[in-house]
């Protein structure tokens, strides 16, 4: 099994770096390496093959022996969510990562009930997805923001998927700017207030699109629009 964890330091071939406690308690005490066992690191930079060359409970040391990927260019595709409960949050960080987008941006809408975030447990979560995805670069996620200032931020700077039960339109090739980051919009479960869509649509810069003649939930929804942008942009 290759074991990959996220190594945000710098790393430079054969030389030799201590881990940080979480890595070692991960090495030592889940996975129960043992020295001479290999472990892949990775970071934006690229990734390398490793070798453990000491270990003991509360220290582990690794020899950086190969690099193996290099870096590549990260994706235009970010999401904005309105925040919803803990466990379908959870799912929608994890498969958002999977699906590659480069940033999650964490939204408080009229409708919104939850205003808070882990953020903690949010990176948490975020780094365990880049690494069992065979990625090097982990989502930024931004600071919470509410929808009308979301809105006036990324007017002049992105291009916005709006993912709204009211369209009829499907999105299409030609309708994708990829000279700008492009912004996929969910909204709570709930969905915008009226005004809200009306703000929304009224931007120059977005197109709504409907996802599906069903109603789905937020974590659906996510997870259908990032893959139909993705397949329309064939990045992955």
């Amino acid at each position: 099994m290759n074991i990959r964890l996220y190594h945000p330091n710098s790393i430079v071939e054969n030389t030799t770096g201590l881990l940080s406690k979480e890595h070692t308690h991960y090495i030592v005490n889940v996975m129960r390496l043992k020295r001479g066992s290999k472990v892949n690191f990775f970071n934006k930079n690229g990734e390398w093959n490793s070798e453990i060359i000491f270990l003991n409970k509360d220290r582990v040391e690794v020899k950086f022996l190969k690099k193996v990927k290099l870096p590549y260019s990260i994706s235009k595709i970010e999401l904005a969510i309105c925040l919803i409960k803990k466990n379908p949050m959870e799912i929608i960080l994890q498969k958002a990562t999977e699906l590659g987008v480069s940033r999650i941006i964490p939204i408080i809408s009229e409708r919104t009930e939850v205003k808070e975030l882990n953020y903690e447990r949010a990176k948490k979560i975020i780094i365990e997805a880049t690494e069992q995805s065979n990625q090097l670069y982990p989502p930024e996620i931004s600071e919470i923001i509410k929808l009308k200032k979301f809105i006036e931020q990324k007017e002049k700077t992105s291009q916005l998927l709006f993912a709204d039960v009211n369209a009829k339109n499907k999105i299409k090739s030609k309708d994708l700017n990829t000279e700008k980051p492009i912004v996929i919009l969910i909204g709570p479960e709930g969905d915008f207030s009226p005004n809200e869509r009306e703000l929304i649509v009224s931007k120059s810069n977005t197109i709504s699109f409907s996802l599906s003649k069903n109603i789905l939930r937020s974590d659906t929804a996510v997870i259908s629009a990032i893959s139909l942008v993705n397949f329309i942009l064939k990045e992955h």
